[in-house]
């Protein structure tokens, strides 16, 4: 019998969009991931980006490897124990999401898609890229967006987003974006603020009077005509228009172009379960509802000015019941580990679990960066050593334990799920023999090489982390 888990529990989730404009990363993501927060950390990350080295020659050199802004959230998210879950790219556009290990078990079902809109669906510079997924049992997908410029080209916009909305999973057993539980839609929108000159505009920006220009918010008139677009939830615009910028100031387009400030760069979000009972009024209990979503802030971020654009971010409560609650796959470390001897795993799986001979069992560092990152791996079924009913046993050979050791945790994936399935709480590896008396012939070697330059032997020290 399944133990009862929580009824509720509430995960909180950081959205970020970007124009970066073929840009490198800053050299510092602090306030935008909001990592100095007070708060309780974020359980996930959800990273949009457009115009990421969209030149076609960067682009072709980037499918062989991760590109430098995935490889640059990886270095700052990792160590604070969020992996990569997955990612998609479609030429400028890059969707990136992170998660807190404890979450892993509970994530399945994970799919990419790209739509294409540019040049007649021919070309990837304009479109959409999004990420589902089932977490706890409800079905969650973000859509990162960049639609097409210019004033004139609302319908364009429109037409545009229908067109993804609708070819997003087509033709694979997936929903389809509207019939997940939640949608999140974002990215570089490109509405523009129309009517108003462009001198009403900025004095109207200097004064902070923004509510004056929601009402010619090209996607705010959009949302009262348009049904598809009604049942789109967006926070207060109480920021400054994000675009269009002088690069690394925060003043706006002095060129000769001189474009009128707009928001560009938006967050919505749609939950399904609103939609469906909108039109069942006094039918519907919020007894029946098992998500809720809550915009905890919605907000610009002036200082990074890498781009024409500023950054915008939404960090959203996600407070749902859990259809989900116990994991796949249950697995622990057997005894003291160290390179000294072969080891030993235990896992046990839920009876309906579909395993398969390709899965495997990964040793992680507890900083791993994404699936892939392990330091060694198990099959577990050409490493099985003991198999009862209630659980088997899987060894891994001592000569691939780190023998440096230190804070590592095991992983199961699931060759048929495409996913990990199970993790075990972080264990320590012991320092083997070898390594301890290597340590200590360095350190005496040091000594005999510098017996008086004490002040180089503790930078040597400071560095080695003595």
């Amino acid at each position: 019998m399944e133990p009862a888990g929580p009824s509720v529990r509430e995960l909180r989730l950081h959205l970020v969009t970007w124009n970066v404009g073929t840009a490198s990363p800053p050299p510092d993501v602090t306030s935008l991931l909001q990592l100095n927060s007070l708060g309780p950390t974020m359980d996930m990350y959800v990273i949009g980006l457009q115009e990421v080295n969209s030149k076609i020659t960067n682009f072709l050199s980037d499918l062989a490897f991760d590109d430098p802004w995935s490889i640059f959230f990886m270095a700052v998210l990792s160590p604070l124990g969020y992996i990569k879950l997955s990612s998609v790219r479609m030429q400028g556009l890059l969707l990136l999401t992170f998660v807190k290990h404890i979450h892993l078990p509970f994530i399945r079902d994970i799919h990419t898609q790209f739509t294409r809109t540019g040049l007649y669906g021919y070309w990837g510079n304009k479109g959409g890229v999004s990420i589902r997924m089932s977490l706890y049992g409800h079905t969650i997908c973000f859509l990162n967006c960049h639609l097409p410029a210019h004033m004139e080209n609302t319908e364009q916009r429109l037409d545009d987003f229908e067109k993804i909305l609708e070819m997003q999973f087509e033709g694979e057993n997936i929903p389809s974006t509207l019939e997940h539980d939640v949608l999140f839609w974002f990215g570089d929108l490109n509405f523009r603020i129309a009517d108003y000159g462009i001198h009403f505009v900025r004095e109207s920006i200097n004064n902070k009077r923004y509510s004056l220009l929601w009402e010619k918010d090209q996607l705010n008139m959009a949302k009262k005509t348009e049904a598809f677009l009604k049942e789109f939830i967006e926070g207060p615009l109480q920021f400054k228009p994000t675009y269009k910028f002088d690069l690394y100031s925060d003043v706006y387009d002095t060129s000769e172009k001189k474009r009128k400030p707009a928001w560009t760069d938006r967050i919505l979000w749609r939950v399904k379960h609103l939609c469906q009972n909108a039109s069942k009024e006094g039918e519907f209990s919020e007894e029946e509802q098992t998500i809720f979503v809550t915009l905890n802030n919605y907000v610009s971020h002036m200082s990074y000015g890498i781009s024409d654009h500023k950054p915008v971010t939404g960090t959203f409560g996600l407070e749902l019941k859990p259809l989900v609650s116990v994991p796949l796959v249950v697995l622990n470390p057997e005894g003291e580990w160290s390179a000294e001897h072969d080891v030993i795993i235990r896992y046990s799986a839920v009876p309906e679990f579909p395993s398969s001979a390709w899965d495997w069992i990964g040793l992680f560092k507890v900083t791993f960066r994404h699936m892939n990152d392990y330091v060694t791996y198990a099959w577990v079924e050409d490493d099985e050593i003991s198999s009862n009913k209630d659980s088997k046993q899987v060894y891994m050979s001592a000569s691939e334990i780190p023998t440096m050791g230190g804070e590592f945790l095991l992983c199961y994936y699931s060759n048929n799920l495409q996913t990990i399935v199970g993790i075990s709480e972080p264990f320590q590896i012991l320092p083997s023999k070898t390594s301890i008396e290597k340590d200590l012939t360095q350190e005496e070697n040091s000594w005999m090489q510098k017996p008086d330059d004490l002040e180089s032997r503790d930078e040597s020290e400071d560095r080695k982390g003595i």
